[in-house]
């Protein structure tokens, strides 16, 4: 399958469209923002990494019965996806205290919480993707409540899944975002990826971040923490 025209490119992402108009051709980039975007620098083969390792989860959390928008890994920065609408909802998963949580809120991180919590923000640059409870995404159109029911049931799903999968490897899940869309037909598939760069990764026995908070907080060789990842991982 060949790249035609670029549709979109994103701070990590670039899409391509193809001879199907179903399938689209995401390529992951080493750059890195933080902050909006006010913090920039490049993280060496954090795309190999975010594109191996999401396309790797996707194809076990359908295993699972989470429907995702993966099709086909076609090389280490390169994968086919099913073209979706993007539901304008991040979706964030927090397992632990830590990051705008623990600011937000006054608290130290690391409180490890006795159930998930769940939060949502508008998918909005020029907003600065702001908080927003189910009844705002109602108001303004961005989902039904089915949707946002749905949304809520398959975050859960995942998130229960990625704990027992990253222990396995030593690895907590802290917290993470995930984003959804909409295919043709109208279902909602698990879209976006599942990184460093969306998720907070602590070794679970020292705590040592293995995410993009090495590179957001200047905590020194940002990469550690991808290739620590990608080792785990694959071996």
């Amino acid at each position: 399958m060949e790249k035609t025209t670029q549709l979109y490119e994103g701070k990590a992402k670039k899409v391509f469209a193809t001879e199907d108009d179903n399938l689209v051709i995401v390529s992951y980039k080493d750059d890195a923002t933080a902050f909006d975007g006010l913090k920039k620098g490049t993280i060496t083969g954090k795309g190999v990494v975010n594109n191996r390792m999401s396309n790797y989860l996707m194809a076990q959390l359908e295993k699972e019965g989470v429907p995702t928008h993966f099709v086909e890994e076609i090389n280490d920065r390169e994968a086919i996806v099913k073209k979706v609408s993007i539901v304008p909802l991040e979706v964030i998963i927090r397992n632990i205290s830590a990051g705008s949580f623990a600011k937000r809120f006054g608290v130290e991180e690391g409180i490890v919480f006795a159930e998930p919590t769940i939060e949502f923000s508008y998918k909005n640059d020029d907003l600065h993707d702001p908080l927003m409870n189910a009844y705002h995404a109602i108001a303004l159109g961005v989902a039904t409540r089915e949707e946002i029911e749905e949304i809520k049931a398959m975050a859960f799903k995942i998130n229960e899944f990625l704990k027992a999968f990253f222990l396995n490897i030593g690895v907590k899940l802290v917290d993470f975002k995930l984003e959804f869309g909409k295919t043709a037909d109208g279902t909602i598939v698990l879209a976006d990826e599942i990184s460093p760069d969306t998720c907070r990764f602590w070794d679970a026995e020292t705590n040592e971040k293995l995410d993009k908070d090495r590179f957001r907080r200047d905590l020194g060789d940002v990469t550690k923490g991808y290739d620590e990842m990608m080792k785990r991982i694959f071996g």
